[in-house]
């Protein structure tokens, strides 16, 4: 957060929960922090009209009354950017949680990695000149992640000084360039974009290590995504499964509104993971953002951005980030709130008109890009949507669905099934999933047929389903009867991962290639049987489980173990008559 001015402060005129109103000072404007009372409750600007601002606050309003003191900031809610970020927890406003007890004291101004040094070693000379967003040095001791000193944006020139390699914080000047003191953190107004020279590239696939997605639905990198999902449908155990194996440089973890006991969760098991790309803690490359329900609302609102400005931040050093925001849904219920306090004219379910732009701006900042340093960096934002009773027509799910490439859709009636991750192959998209599969090609030139069978078997399955519910399998021909067995095969031979299995919880491609090529091997076998005059009832007699069983029992990438399993099957299978 920025600094109090030294102005006179203005009176607080009235205080509606998160709302405040104030006497308006000069040189006030929209975005500027103030912060209010004796403790200096942090809030923003966020209306102004005839001498009055009005304030959204960032914290508890409990005590603060008409009368007291509104203290103007010097610039808008800003987030304090540095190598002390990584591997640790943070409110909405980024202020550090660790070490802070149960909750921050209201008026709490403290930054990430404030009371750390750092190993600085630079890496240009003095008189060097250097561009807008080009590296001066790098800071060491940040685990698996490199974390450089980048000449900020708008900033270029000769470097008129650069400290020699040595330990300081986050705070301190290491170099001059064409009259601007450079340090080792930065700081950044959350709600402003950081600049890029260009957006845009091939497309490059994101492996999240999840089968369905991967083979289905698949997410480039820079690309969006959300998961609409009713109550118990595994959205955030999802998440966190992606969170764990994608195989991003940085992951920014966003707990916006959710329930506490399960960010406890997610806080508790991070430092106990291993990092299967390092060998190290998983939460070295991790920032997590927690500002669950029992927090102060309006930094709900606030810890999107912060969350994607910490993104941003790692993106400008070439980095390829993943942000997780649990859930959107949440945010947009702060939105709501606030705007039903300030009396704006409700729209659809009394979200405020703004509401489509809002998620807009949010998914518009995920890319991939050119760096004002030449590098090539990303961020995939990945929103959870949460939807009242699962109803995917409400506002901001149907909105979201209009801004993002992929909807990972998540369906009631199969995690009922404890079918997980219950990912509706029908309700389901990627919009990239197209030249994703093409580019996946040049390595293995059999995936666009693999991915095109499983999902004509799923549709087919899907088809025959209806059919069966209303006159039985038995009326069934056979052969349609063996599309029902490859149906039942595909879901829970491929598409079915548990998160708790030590082998399955993580899956590479050429394992999924594997697991796909049994399934298929297995389907063909049972209709060349079928059209040879074995009847369908002896086939779904057979016991199918070294295939069904293959995804737990052999690890991430042994595709010799997947093979053996299908060999097996398919030799008594050629016993069946």
């Amino acid at each position: 957060m920025d600094a109090v001015n030294a102005d006179p402060a203005a009176r607080i005129l009235r205080v509606a929960g998160p709302l405040v109103e104030a006497e308006y000072t000069d040189g006030t404007a929209m975005h500027d922090l103030v912060f209010l009372g004796e403790a200096g409750l942090p809030g923003e600007v966020v209306a102004i009209s005839g001498g009055v601002v009005t304030v959204q606050v960032y914290e508890y309003t409990g005590g603060l009354a008409p009368g007291d003191l509104a203290r103007p900031g010097t610039g808008p809610l800003s987030a304090q950017l540095g190598p002390g970020l990584l591997g640790g927890v943070f409110d909405g406003l980024l202020r550090p949680l660790s070490g802070a007890g149960d909750w921050l004291a209201p008026g709490t101004n403290r930054s990430a990695g404030e009371e750390r040094a750092w190993p600085f070693v630079p890496g240009v000379e003095q008189g060097a000149r250097v561009a807008e967003g080009e590296a001066l040095g790098e800071v060491r001791g940040t685990g698996p992640v490199r974390v450089r000193v980048l000449v900020p944006p708008g900033v270029a020139g000769v470097v008129e000084r650069i400290a020699p390699e040595g330990t300081r914080p986050q705070d301190a000047v290491v170099a001059r360039v064409d009259g601007t003191d450079v340090r080792i953190g930065a700081t950044w107004p959350v709600r402003r974009p950081r600049p890029v020279r260009e957006r845009g590239g091939e497309p490059e696939a994101l492996s999240t290590g999840q089968r369905v997605i991967d083979l289905l639905f698949p997410v480039a990198r820079g690309g969006t995504v959300a998961v609409p999902g009713g109550f118990g449908t595994g959205k955030t155990v999802l998440l966190q499964q992606i969170a764990k194996w994608c195989d991003a440089d940085v992951i920014v973890y966003v707990g916006c509104g959710e329930r506490g006991n399960e960010m406890a969760d997610v806080i508790a098991e991070l430092p106990e993971l291993e990092d299967p790309r390092t060998g190290g803690r998983l939460a070295d490359r991790t920032v997590t953002i927690a500002n669950t329900s029992n927090m102060p609302m309006m930094a709900r609102e606030a810890s999107i951005h912060t969350g994607t400005t910490v993104a941003e931040y790692f993106r400008d050093m070439g980095l390829d980030v993943v942000v997780i925001a649990d859930s959107t849904s949440r945010w947009a219920e702060a939105l709501r709130e606030f705007a039903s306090r300030t009396g704006a004219l409700p729209a659809e379910e009394g979200y405020p008109a703004g509401l489509a732009s809002a998620i807009a701006a949010f998914y518009e900042r995920a890319g991939a890009v050119t760096t004002l340093g030449g590098e090539r960096g990303s961020i995939t934002v990945i929103g959870a949507v949460s939807p009242p009773g699962g109803d995917t027509t409400e506002p901001v799910t149907a909105h979201t669905e209009r801004f993002v490439r992929c909807l990972w859709s998540l369906d009631r009636d199969l995690a009922y099934a404890r079918h997980y991750p219950a990912l509706s192959w029908s309700g389901s998209f990627s919009r990239d999933a197209a030249a994703l599969t093409a580019r996946q090609a040049a390595d293995d030139p059999a995936w666009p047929a693999r991915r095109a069978r499983v999902a004509a078997l799923l549709a087919e399955a899907d088809r025959l389903a209806a059919l069966v519910d209303l006159i039985g399998i038995t009326a069934l021909p056979d052969r349609e009867r063996v599309g029902v067995l490859a149906g039942r095969l595909v879901r829970e031979g491929l598409l079915q991962q548990s998160a708790l299995s030590a082998e399955d919880a993580h899956c590479g491609a050429d394992k999924t290639a594997a697991l796909v090529d049994a399934v298929l091997a297995v389907v063909d076998r049972c209709r060349e049987l079928v059209d040879s005059g074995t009847p369908a009832a002896v086939l779904e007699d057979v016991d199918f489980g070294p295939v069904l069983r293959a995804r737990e029992e052999v690890g991430p990438h042994d595709t010799e173990g997947v093979r053996a399993r299908r060999d097996a099957l398919l030799t008594r299978l050629r016993e069946v008559r």
